[in-house]
Formats: C-alpha cells, structure tokens, sequence
C-alpha cells in the first residue's frame, strides 16, 4: 500500500469486494515470503487484540471517531467475524500471538479474564492473556488468572486513566515480577496523552520493582528516547514495534532517525507487535516498515520471532 493510502472498512453486512480473497491470498503469500526470507518457521507478534465482541466494537468505534477528530482516518482493514481473524493471522504463518484485551472501567477485568481464558482454551495458537485494573480485587484475580495459565498481561495506562504506581497495583506488579511473567503496558502518551501517561509515573513502579518485565507498547511513542533510556536501566524492560515506523504513524509521531543506533543495542529486548486487527493499513505495512529501517536481517530475526519466543518459553526456531 502507497504511503498515506488506505484501505476502506466495509459496512457490517456489506459483501465481500470481488477482489478480496485474491487480496488475502496475495497478502498472505507476502507475508509468508517475509519470514521465510529470513529463516524462521513464521513469526510471533506479542500485540494483536481479541476481545469479546461488544467490547472489540467499542474499541474500533473509538478509534474511528478518534481519527476523524485528528483529521487522519482510521478505518479498521480487519474488520471480520471473530474466526476469519484468527484464519488471517495463520495464513500469515504467524505461529503465537498475543491476544490482548483490557478494562477502562472497574469491576470489568475479571470477566475479560475469563473470556481469554476461554478464547486461548479454544485457540492453541493465541497466547493465555489476562488484565487488570487499579482496583481493590486486582491482586486476587491476577493471581486467580495466572494459576488458570495466562502466560501474558495488558495494561492500558491510557484507556484505564490510573496511575500504574497505585498502591492497589503494588501487589499485582510484584506478583507479576516474582512469577516472571511480561506485561505488555501502553503507558506512553500516544496517539492521545492521559493524566497517567509518558516516562514518569512508570518509572517509578520500575523503581519500585526492579525484576518486572513489561513490554512498553509502541516502543513508548511518542516517549521513544526515555522509554529506551528506562531499558537501559532495567534489563527486564522490552519494547515492543506496534505502528511505530509505519507510514500511518510516521505522519503522527515519527521515529527519530537520530535513535536508530539504540534500536541496534536492544535488539535482544524489541517484540514484533501490530495491533491486528484494529489497523488502519495492512498487516504487511508493518513488516515492511521494519525491514525498511535496514537494521540487518539478525535484527529483524530477534524482532520478529526469536525475542518473543525467548520471553515466552516457546522453541527457538
């Protein structure tokens, strides 16, 4: 897809375009061609989003709406039935995939759970995922979750409006740390800032919990350099790729050319992510904007397949 191009969402009970499974398929064998270009068995993107669907509705509802008053659109490309989702991300060859969700309200948290234990029970390929809230319950469902097998966490700082240095989280963090499982955290203050985002507030649970292992969302945008400063510090810190580079969020929040060295230095510690399916381009973007970056194939193998695999106890290649 050309830069500033993208694809239309059609309406919920449209017809399929004549032309879209020829797409797909051309899509998929793109994709697939990536990865095996580079010698892995497929990919593993850490940050795609499944979620029960009035909840998924809202999200996408919301990110039209929140495109349309930046002046850029949002459409969403994957707007499908729940299993044709999971149908692309396989014929993709990606091979695990975090199904992350999360609540912006309290008293919400434990039933997602629920659901994503459900959902990753029928779908072997998705990660166990699971969430929380700045609540007083937080640490028992967390703790609840973990026992019933989430490998994976979401926090979303910005969706939530909490500060991630509550003390009602302060458990909850030092569960995680002591169980070694990563959290993937949007805390940066992009596309919109709130009251609890950017470098500072999670810093201090950092500080306070040195062994966490969270994976900062969209490599911390718009917050790139003292998200990577925060990795430098803490070994647990990762990163993960999600819109960044794209042309979609070039336009927005830019990656700095300036940093593409410290991209480089951790490159052990960068998770592909994607944000599938709530993109407004195609899957394929992302890959490409990360080989354009020309930071080597080693670099993209540890991205797109090796880092995540690690993190997550899965086989190597």
């Amino acid at each position: 897809m050309a830069a500033g191009q993208h694809a239309s969402s059609p309406a919920p009970d449209a017809e399929p375009a004549a032309d879209a499974q020829p797409a797909a398929d051309a899509e998929a064998a793109a994709v697939t061609a990536f990865w095996r270009s580079l010698g892995l068995p497929g990919l593993i993107d850490v940050h795609t989003h499944f979620m029960p669907a009035n909840v998924l509705s809202k999200v996408w509802a919301h990110l039209e709406a929140a495109g349309t008053a930046a002046g850029r659109a949002w459409p969403i490309v994957y707007r499908l039935p729940e299993d044709e989702r999971v149908a692309v991300l396989r014929s993709f060859g990606v091979r695990k995939f975090g199904a992350l969700l999360y609540p912006h309200k309290p008293g919400m948290a434990a039933w997602l759970n629920s659901w994503a234990a459900e959902f990753a029970a029928r779908t072997p390929d998705a990660v166990h995922t699971a969430t929380f809230f700045a609540e007083p319950t937080a640490a028992g469902y967390v703790t609840e979750a973990i026992e019933a097998g989430a490998r994976l966490f979401k926090a979303h700082v910005q969706v939530g409006g909490y500060d991630p240095g509550d003390r009602l989280l302060d458990q909850v963090w030092g569960t995680l740390a002591d169980a070694r499982l990563p959290v993937v955290v949007h805390c940066g203050s992009g596309p919109m800032p709130g009251r609890y985002t950017g470098p500072g507030p999670f810093a201090e649970v950092m500080a306070r919990h040195p062994r966490l292992i969270p994976v900062i969302a969209h490599l911390g945008l718009p917050e790139y350099r003292q998200f990577l400063d925060l990795a430098d510090r803490y070994e647990g810190v990762h990163l993960d790729t999600t819109m960044v580079f794209t042309d979609f969020m070039e336009y927005r929040s830019p990656f700095p050319a300036a940093l593409r060295p410290r991209l480089l230095a951790a490159a052990d510690r960068i998770l592909l992510g994607s944000d599938y399916p709530n993109l407004p381009y195609r899957y394929q973007h992302q890959l490409d904007s990360l080989a354009r970056l020309d930071l080597g194939d080693d670099w993209l193998r540890a991205v797109c397949y090796r880092n995540t695999a690690r993190l997550l106890g899965e086989p190597a290649t």
